[in-house]
């Protein structure tokens, strides 16, 4: 029985995970003006150069995340924010 229990906390955990990053995932593709950037999308994809999100953009992320996470993300986490994978390891942690 302990066994069926675990499976169950490790895919409620990974459906999370899941959900999350795709509501991340979501919110960026609301600042990305040129959709084209998401067609070869991965989690190493630069905020700056290759979705072109600039800095006043982040900005909003930011508050778009921190709204739908309830969550308060600092300004030097702000500042390690890369990536995509930078923004999911941030609020993954924060939650």
């Amino acid at each position: 029985m302990q066994g069926i229990n675990n499976w169950k906390i490790f895919e409620e955990l990974y459906i999370g995970e899941y959900i999350m990053q795709e509501t991340i995932i979501e919110i960026l593709k609301k600042y990305t003006f040129d959709n084209k950037v998401w067609e070869n999308f991965n989690e190493n994809m630069d905020l700056k150069d290759d979705l072109k999100i600039n800095s006043a953009r982040v900005v909003d992320i930011v508050l778009d995340l921190e709204e739908k996470f309830d969550i308060e993300i600092s300004d030097e986490d702000i500042e390690k924010m890369k990536t995509v994978k930078d923004v999911m390891e941030i609020v993954g942690k924060k939650m």
